[in-house]
């Protein structure tokens, strides 16, 4: 049986990454041509903010960083957008990529233990790249920090044109994929460059035959030129979609539906079939070989380490989104620990890049500057990341706050779906939308937002590490609303509407205040009843508790919530 779940394993694995490129091509098709539109205003893409939102839409709308990056590098050379500009999109497009491997973490979430370790280790992706946004994008604004160090660089070096990111992944996966759909990628490059004849054109490639180029002198009358001209087409484009006549919207959806449902399928049985070749000392020793740190005192090359190995492995596959959601089953069985998972992904994020900075060492001669410093924005904005978050132990916050999501997950799992919805679609949708008023309305209504947030951060920490700094009154947030400072009255609603725990919602309501005594156990019979197993019903939850016996058993308040 163990020989027969090698091949197997491999084979779905294959179908997995399979999975992931169509998926990214029914994105395309979907909103390829949105995107396009959104690049092709330059008015708005001057602004800072606006272009940072417009490279996170634009990434999760397409599913590919390297398809937007590579839309970015094409304005750029033509000269319809400027390098500095099209630098916050670059590390929009840097957000917008992690948002796979978080959806893949989704198909994990039968097993609440499996889907916080699975979503703590998808997020931390998530969380490296807003916390570097956060401290990089004013940054640059202000400095200039990127354009110049990597304008800089670039006069340095003597560049020279060189070959193309070598088809490591593309050549083992594109049999399959070719068959099932082939796209034409200049078309969302053209309609973002201002040409309208890419308008109508559909991104499906149709049935074809491509000319092959005549030598001269071979035509010497005109039956033999017409002889020639029959004889030299070939390369035939045949894919599941080529004459279907079907618009792109629709072909889009189908293979939504078809990639995710083989993805999800591929990550169920992937995860099975793990859990069972790791199993006892097996697994232990697997774990201790890839979650240890070396000996003191060099633990911390270990880090580093990892994100060579991530950078390597990333350069291979050509795909930093493949690999992340590859190591994202890992993490929710447990075989990869999310500290050993981050300096992976940071790796990859380096990774990514690298093929960015080949592909740019291609471009034409007239174009291979700017195409090469807007690839070095990206790769240079990584390495700053690294430095601002990565070096001190203290200044890993990523690892930590992606330890809460998995936590709040964990405990309500409809949370991972709002957490997807509010960051990558609602949030840049609407930071868009005041972008488009003008600096003004952008300042009025960020800068009060970013305070309250920083407000409510600094708080959380006293609360935690130095309580005696604050007023009683802020010692918990007990004083606000319930819907302020707690999910619970969303957790009810949504339990409320799942139709098949109603009965025991209501059995959980009425047993509340039962337990009002500090610490009291309620049996297995007691937990069932209530709905503890139930998965549309948080578990964990601590019952109601008033201030008085809070005070009689704590004076540290240990159980108050926290926002």
């Amino acid at each position: 049986m163990s020989l027969v779940k090698i091949p197997l394993l491999l084979g779905l694995l294959y179908l997995f990454v399979c999975s992931l490129d169509v998926l990214s091509s029914a994105f395309q098709l979907a909103g390829g041509k949105v995107a396009g539109d959104i690049f092709k205003d330059n008015a708005i893409l001057s602004n800072p903010v606006a272009g940072l939102v417009v490279g996170i839409l634009v990434t999760v709308l397409v599913q590919s960083s390297s398809t937007s990056t590579s839309i970015i590098v094409s304005m750029v050379s033509s000269g319809l957008l400027g390098v500095r500009s099209a630098i916050p999109i670059i590390m929009g497009s840097n957000i917008g990529t992690s948002v796979t491997n978080t959806i893949v973490a989704l198909m994990q979430a039968g097993d609440r233990d499996e889907f916080k370790r699975a979503f703590a280790g998808a997020t931390v992706h998530d969380c490296f790249n807003w916390l570097s946004v956060l401290v990089l994008l004013p940054l640059e604004v202000a400095t200039g920090y990127l354009h110049h160090v990597t304008g800089l660089v670039v006069t340095t070096l003597k560049i020279q044109s060189g070959k193309d990111a070598p088809a490591l992944l593309t050549v083992i996966t594109e049999p399959l994929t070719k068959v099932i759909i082939q796209l034409d990628k200049t078309v969302i490059t053209g309609i973002a460059t201002g040409d309208e004849g890419f308008r109508n054109k559909s991104l499906i490639k149709v049935l074809c035959q491509e000319k092959i180029p005549q030598e001269s002198g071979k035509a010497s009358n005109g039956s033999q030129v017409l002889k020639n001209s029959i004889g030299a087409y070939s390369h035939k484009r045949n894919h599941l979609f080529v004459n279907l006549h079907l618009p792109d919207l629709a072909v889009g959806l189908i293979l939504l539906a078809g990639s995710l449902i083989t993805l999800c399928t591929c990550l169920v049985l992937l995860v099975k079939i793990l859990n069972s070749i790791l199993k006892g000392q097996v697994a232990k020793a697997i774990k201790k070989v890839i979650n240890t740190d070396f000996p003191y005192p060099f633990s911390w090359v270990t880090g580093y380490l990892a994100m060579i190995v991530g950078a390597g492995m990333t350069f291979i596959v050509q795909s930093s989104s493949v690999f992340t959601s590859a190591i994202t089953p890992l993490i929710g069985i447990g075989v990869i620990s999310i500290e050993r998972a981050y300096p992976l992904t940071l790796g990859s994020n380096i990774g990514t890049t690298t093929t960015a900075i080949l592909a740019a060492l291609a471009s034409p001669g007239d174009k291979l500057t700017n195409a090469f410093q807007i690839a070095l924005c990206h790769f240079f904005f990584n390495i700053s990341g690294i430095l601002l978050w990565y070096p001190l132990p203290f200044t890993r916050l990523p690892i930590r706050m992606a330890k809460t999501l998995g936590k709040r997950t964990a405990k309500y799992r409809w949370f991972a779906v709002l957490y997807l919805i509010v960051c990558f679609l609602l949030l840049p949708s609407l930071i868009f939308a005041i972008s488009m008023a003008g600096w003004k309305v952008l300042v009025g209504v960020g800068a009060p937002f970013i305070g309250l947030l920083l407000f409510v951060g600094a708080v959380n920490l006293l609360q935690v590490h130095s309580p005696q700094w604050l007023p009683n009154r802020l010692h918990t947030w007990d004083f606000l609303p319930t819907w302020m400072h707690s999910l619970k009255p969303m957790d009810k609603v949504i339990a409320n509407a799942t139709l098949c725990c109603t009965d025991h919602h209501t059995c959980s309501k009425k047993n509340e205040d039962t337990d009002s005594v500090l610490g009291q156990e309620r049996s297995p019979v007691d937990k069932e009843k209530v709905g503890y197993d139930n998965p549309f019903i948080s578990y964990g939850e601590e019952f109601p508790l008033s201030l008085q016996s809070l005070r009689l058993y704590s004076t540290q308040f240990q159980n108050a919530t926290r926002l």
